[in-house]
């Protein structure tokens, strides 16, 4: 999806259960150690916790946290545990598994993994276990080289549960056959319960899917094509469709039982959780295991000292761009051992300096250039693992410019690495180390998780990883160097030691997938017929085993849920947690405060309401936004601007919004919010620079043309990725235009008559230099509309309350100093989607399809707004689920009423089948009214629905909800004890009026993919592409 967020800064840092056996909790003869809050209660090294032995200790002040990293002494099972202040806790188990094809292997074994456990004899508990807790993350990932199965919960009896759950599923799984072929692939008819013939039989599976979906986001192909060449010892973890098939179940079984064993597992833990206890439940689970030698080995990249080696791939043409910019290009580097941490903090931080922002030498040498339109897919610096890589390529490129793409970086780095160098430059990014520490953020400890596991996995100590203030005091020490940047600028990239990797564009590689993929199948069947005997005994084989999948899907699927833990609604407040706010009048204008404590940080948000904008300029508003870091004023150019921004303020954000009205379907408010935060210093500082941003921004300069028209190629040519990636809320989106004006807006803004909209710009740009002068003009109307000195503008600020009078004399001042506001007429211009279809169907060229159907029903306040909200979650999990995923290979699927806003909308994401998928869903109000609801059920929905509203949220949000959607917490008390009383009759009541008694007029559908024969004259087809025709 486009990112109509704009943000001027740049981030110089960086569901599965178990049915284990129960245990019963005992008075524990040793103490507990929890938080880092009582350093007395620490343990010390070399002592016993519950199987473990505690190997090392180390505090680290600065981010409030100490880490103790810990070894079973059974199994030789790695821990390490980061204790700090924070409900918010974390638990993960992690293997090392190499994969040593391009069959997925890993990845198909990640989902097997997860569907079923000797304890837990489920069919598919980590989905079951979804709506029978409050976690506020539950996943598992397949990464390069490692595998791993995260959660976070602030609820400590859920940690226990999940935590039991995990470990059984992870060292304990079933591994039935079933769930390979459910998950990996299989060949089956299309419809088992029909007379299938030859040509009926197709592939099908979850990760099969979901892996041909990634293939069609071109730059992700682009990416894992590249990782191939220049880690050839590391297979494609996650599976190329081209070789899924040739995994066998027998394979999958026999990898697990080598690589998911604790003596190659590294567990991590995180927050004020009681770690005996947590050590002991581990333990309990590790003490059936005996020690072994595992294969742990590091793999690292290909030898680059007789560079540069060129490779070319063939790709896919994107209808997006123009043919003749279709190439991507990259040069790539090794950069040094992970292990040396200051040499990596300081690598990363030049690679920053040099490409990140708008003003930096490698975007202004490359793109700004016209040599590409975006950085590729892998450019910047890889340290996740033993050896660093660092790549620098584009996409967009002509074929003729491809040759000259080294010589050019080369070219950049020795004119211009000394300005990137700058002091002031560099300060920004030191202002940002600084403001980094202090900003507090929800997720902390899966971000700390995400930082640590890939390095330690390659060899690298997790503690040195952890040494925050030592790295950054060290850093700072090596600047004292007379050009320490600029020579380890030369030392790395000032040779040919590289690699080359270019992918050209070819108009038969969607077709040769299909052929390959014809081949494979009837390879494969050619097979089975003569291991049968006959053609007609294999088919009766598929048919049988298709079946006999779907029998166990529909007939187990409800088996053994006794045994898993669970939350009950009893575990969840009935009074929400409060953070008080009050208002103040700023200047004429209703502000909200909300006062903290926030490390010394303030955080504002401002909100300009735009009333009656017409189309065509609510179309160019994520270009105005966009547009804003690109150009410079008057006075100051677009790189000391953004150096400012660094070195004042930790991001500014500029977004267009709509936001629906809580009582009033027909109501609704839009306009241009603006947020940042700064420290409390720095405050001025940071309000100048937001009004420089939005009224100083010269739209007259001699750049402008180029700016916007560089950054139309921008936007375009990455749009059909972003659909790919997202397609199911391109099509949701879509689907919604047709219900509503809100709807029709928000799909301007956002969905795919956005993208539609600056391929048309750019469409006459490249005809017609000249178009653009009139696109400036109208972000000139833009920029005098965007704010003003009015009751139209209002604040958000949270802070602590020392600093709160004088941050109001600021924001006083601040308003005082915008222009008055201004209006703009009603345009006769015809725009792009002034009018929709209800059951769209855009062709595009993916593998597999995604899904949207929007229904219209209530606002926020509504009584009935509480059911349909525990309905989504019910059929989700009940329904969708089983049915779109499970059964039709789908790799998600989902049910859901708008938290705020009046959709209901139900989707499907990476399907092979959407045919089948719209019949599912057009039945959902019948199985909902029919089904017999238990309470059981109804329970687990309540969790699903709370597992969204507890979850913890940073201090930069309190007062949000009651800011941009007038919801106030009294509101959201009312709305919490509705969800809370909802009964089977309202569950029933909801399914009846709003699903299946819903007139035509009120419900719309879009698809995403491409066009089968069965897409009739009843759909409106459309297209994205550059070219008309």
């Amino acid at each position: 999806m486009i990112n109509h967020a704009s943000r001027f800064a740049l981030n110089t840092l960086r569901p599965v259960l178990k049915r284990g056996r129960h245990w019963k909790r005992r008075p524990l003869a040793l103490r507990r150690y929890a938080s880092v809050t009582n350093h007395h209660n620490l343990p010390k090294a070399g002592e016993v916790i519950n199987g473990f032995t505690l190997e090392r200790i180390q505090k680290v002040p600065e981010l409030h946290l100490t880490a103790l990293q810990l070894q079973h002494n059974k199994t030789g099972a790695q821990y390490l545990h980061v204790a700090r202040e924070d409900k918010n806790n974390v638990f993960a188990i992690n293997f090392k598994t190499n994969p040593n094809d391009d069959t997925g292997l890993p990845h198909i074994l990640e989902h097997v993994t997860l569907c079923g456990s000797e304890n837990y004899p489920v069919r598919d508990p980590f989905f079951k276990m979804v709506p029978r807790s409050l976690a506020n993350f539950m996943n598992a990932f397949t990464s390069a080289d490692y595998t791993s199965y995260p959660f976070s919960t602030t609820n400590k009896q859920d940690y226990r549960n999940l935590s039991s759950v995990y470990l059984d599923s992870t060292l304990r799984p079933l591994l039935k056959k079933s769930d390979f072929l459910q998950e990996g692939w299989r060949l089956g008819p299309e419809n088992p319960r029909a007379a299938s013939s030859h040509d009926d039989i197709v592939f099908k599976g979850v990760v099969y899917n979901e892996m041909k979906g990634q293939m069609s986001d071109a730059s992700y192909l682009y990416y894992v094509r590249f990782r191939d060449h220049l880690f050839p010892a590391i297979h494609n973890s996650g599976g190329d469709p081209d070789k899924m098939t040739e995994l066998t179940y027998e394979e999958l079984v026999e990898f697990s039982r080598r690589h998911y064993h604790p003596s190659n597992a590294r567990f991590f833990s995180y927050g004020d959780l009681d770690l005996s206890e947590q050590l002991k439940l581990v333990d309990f689970t590790l003490q059936g295991f005996e020690k072994r030698e595992v294969d742990q080995e590091v793999r690292t990249p290909r030898d680059l000292s007789g560079g540069p080696i060129s490779v070319t791939i063939p790709g896919p043409l994107d209808p997006m761009q123009a043919s003749g910019r279709q190439s991507k290009s990259s040069v790539s580097w090794l950069i040094c051992e992970t292990s040396d941490i200051l040499e990596t903090f300081s690598f990363s931080i030049l690679s920053s300096l040099l490409m990140s922002g708008y003003g930096s030498p490698l975007y202004q040498g490359l793109i700004q250039s016209g040599m590409g339109s975006n950085f590729s897919p892998n450019t910047g610096f890889d340290s996740s693992g033993r050896i660093g890589t660092y790549s620098l390529g584009l996409d967009g490129m002509t074929k003729e410019d491809v040759p000259r793409l080294k010589h050019t970086i080369h070219q950049i780095l020795h004119q211009h690495a000394s300005e990137a160098f700058a002091a002031h430059k560099i300060e920004g990014y030191m202002h940002q180390l600084e403001i980094a520490l202090k900003h507090k953020t929800a997720s902390f400890g899966m971000g700390l998780m995400d930082k640590v596991l890939p390095s330690w996995f390659n060899g690298v100590d997790p503690m040195e990883s952890l040494k925050w203030n030592e790295v950054v005091n060290a850093f700072k020490e090596k600047l004292k160097q007379p050009d320490y940047l600029i020579g380890l600028a030369h030392k790395y990239l000032g040779n040919d030691n590289c690699l080359v990797f270019t992918m050209e564009p070819s108009e038969s590689f969607n077709r040769d997938t299909e052929l390959r993929e014809a081949a494979r199948r009837e390879s494969i069947l050619s097979r089975l017929e003569h291991e049968a005997q006959s053609s007609d005994h294999a088919l009766q084989q598929l048919q049988k085993q298709e079946l006999d999948l779907l029998n166990e899907q529909e007939n187990m699927k409800d088996a053994n849920l006794d045994r898993l833990p669970s939350l009950h609604v009893q575990d969840i407040s009935r009074e929400m947690v409060r953070k008080p706010v009050y208002t103040q009048d700023l200047a004429g204008s209703q502000s909200i405060w909300r006062t903290t404590e926030t490390n010394g940080i303030t955080y504002i948000q401002a909100k300009h309401e735009l009333n009656e904008l017409p189309d065509e300029f609510r179309l160019l508003l994520p270009l105005f936004t966009e547009s804003l870091i690109r150009l410079g004023t008057k006075d100051r150019s677009v790189g000391d601007i953004e150096a400012d921004i660094l070195r004042k303020t930790g991001g500014i954000t500029i977004s267009p919004y709509i936001r629906p009205d809580p009582w009033n379907m027909e109501k609704y408010a839009e306009g241009l919010t603006f947020s940042s935060y700064a420290l409390d210093k720095n405050v001025p500082a940071m309000l100048d620079l937001l009004r420089t941003l939005v009224c100083d921004i010269d739209f007259s300069s001699g750049q402008a043309v180029a700016a916007i028209q560089e950054l139309l190629e921008s936007k375009v040519s990455g749009a059909l990725d972003s659909v790919a990636e997202a397609g199911h809320h391109f099509a949701i989106t879509n689907a919604s235009a047709a219900l509503s004006p809100r709807g029709l807006m928000q799909e301007q803004l956002s969905g795919l008559t956005q993208i539609e909209a600056c391929a048309q710009l750019l469409r006459e740009a490249r005809a017609r230099p000249e178009s653009l002068l009139v696109v400036i003009g109208k972000l000139k109307t833009i920029q005098r509309l965007a704010i003003s000195n009015s009751s139209n503008l209002s604040f958000r600020v949270v802070c602590e309350s020392e600093v709160a009078t004088e941050n109001a004399r600021l924001l006083n001042a601040f308003k005082s100093s915008l222009p008055d506001q201004q209006g703009v007429g009603q345009s006769p211009e015809a725009v792009p989607g002034s009018s929709y279809s209800r059951r769209t169907f855009f062709d595009l060229p993916f593998q597999v399809s995604y899904t949207g159907t929007c229904l219209q029903t209530v606002p926020y306040a509504s009584p009935s707004k509480a059911a349909l909200t525990v309905l989504g979650q019910l059929l989700t999990h009940n329904y969708m689920h089983p049915s779109i995923r499970e059964k039709g290979g789908a790799y998600g699927a989902s049910a859901s009423a708008s938290p705020v806003g009046g959709l209901f909308s139900m989707s499907s994401y990476r399907d092979p089948n959407p045919r089948n998928t719209l019949q599912i869903i057009q039945d959902a109000g019948k199985f909902a009214l029919e089904r017999d609801w238990t309470a059981r059920e109804l329970e687990e929905g309540k969790l699903g629905v709370f597992q969204q509203i507890d979850a913890p949220t940073s201090v930069r949000n309190d007062g949000s909800k009651e800011f941009m959607y007038s919801i106030t917490e009294d509101m959201d008390q009312k709305m919490r004890e509705r969800l809370l009383d909802v009964t089977r009759d309202d569950i029933q009541k909801a399914a009846q009026q709003y699903l299946v008694d819903i007139s035509a007029d009120q419900q719309a559908v879009c698809i995403l993919g491409e066009k089968k024969d069965w897409v009739g004259n009843d759909w409106d087809v459309k297209h994205l592409r550059m070219t008309e025709g």
